[in-house]
C-alpha cells in the first residue's frame, strides 16, 4: 500500500471519529463468513457503523483526530474493527444480543469503549455500558419524574372530591 493510500485511509478514519461520539474498539476475528454478514445485517438495522481496520493506522487517526483517546493504544493488538454509533450504548447491547443468539461464540469481542468523551478499556466494561442510559431515555426519565408530583395532586383533588361528596350525602341522609 502506498503511502498516499494509508493517508487518505487515516484521513478517513479521522472524519469518522471525530463525526461520532460513540466508538467501540472490537475484535470479530472468529467469526466466519455467515456470521460476519449477520453482524453486518445488526449493525446496519440499529444505524452502527462497522469499520475493520488496520491498528497501526488507527493509532495515527486517533493521534490526529479531536478526541482525547490515548487510553485506546494499548488495545490496538491483533484483529481490530470499529464500531460507529451516534448513542452510547446501542453497540454494547447488540454485542450482548449477538453473543447470546450465537452461544458458542465470545465475539465480537469488546476490547475498549470511547462513550460520551470516556473511555471504557477491558471485556469487563461490557456490562456498564449496556447500562449506560442514552440521551433520549434520560430526558424520558426526567420527563416521568417531573409528572408525577402533578398526577398526584389532580389524583388527590379528584379523590379529594368525591370524599367530600360522600361525607355530605351521608350527613344529609342521618
Amino acid at each position: 500500500m502506498k503511502k498516499s493510500e494509508k493517508q487518505a485511509i487515516i484521513d478517513n478514519l479521522v472524519q469518522e471519529i471525530n463525526s461520532y461520539n460513540h466508538f467501540y474498539v472490537t475484535n470479530i476475528e472468529a467469526l466466519n463468513a455467515e456470521m460476519t454478514s449477520n453482524l453486518r445485517r445488526a449493525c446496519f438495522q440499529k444505524d452502527i457503523k462497522l469499520i475493520v481496520v488496520k491498528n497501526t493506522l488507527l493509532k495515527k487517526a486517533l493521534e490526529a483526530s479531536e478526541k482525547n483517546a490515548e487510553e485506546l493504544y494499548d488495545v490496538l493488538k491483533g484483529n481490530t474493527s470499529l464500531m460507529f454509533s451516534n448513542t452510547g450504548n446501542v453497540p454494547a447491547k447488540l454485542i450482548k444480543d449477538f453473543r447470546s443468539k450465537n452461544k458458542k461464540l465470545e465475539k465480537p469481542a469488546l476490547k475498549a469503549a470511547y462513550v460520551e468523551e470516556s473511555v471504557y478499556v477491558g471485556e469487563n466494561q461490557l456490562e456498564a455500558l449496556v447500562n449506560i442510559k442514552s440521551k433520549e431515555e434520560l430526558i424520558g426519565d426526567v420527563i416521568a419524574l417531573l409528572q408525577s408530583p402533578a398526577k398526584n395532586v389532580v389524583s388527590a383533588l379528584q379523590s379529594g372530591g368525591q370524599t367530600i361528596v360522600g361525607v355530605l350525602k351521608t350527613l344529609s341522609e342521618k
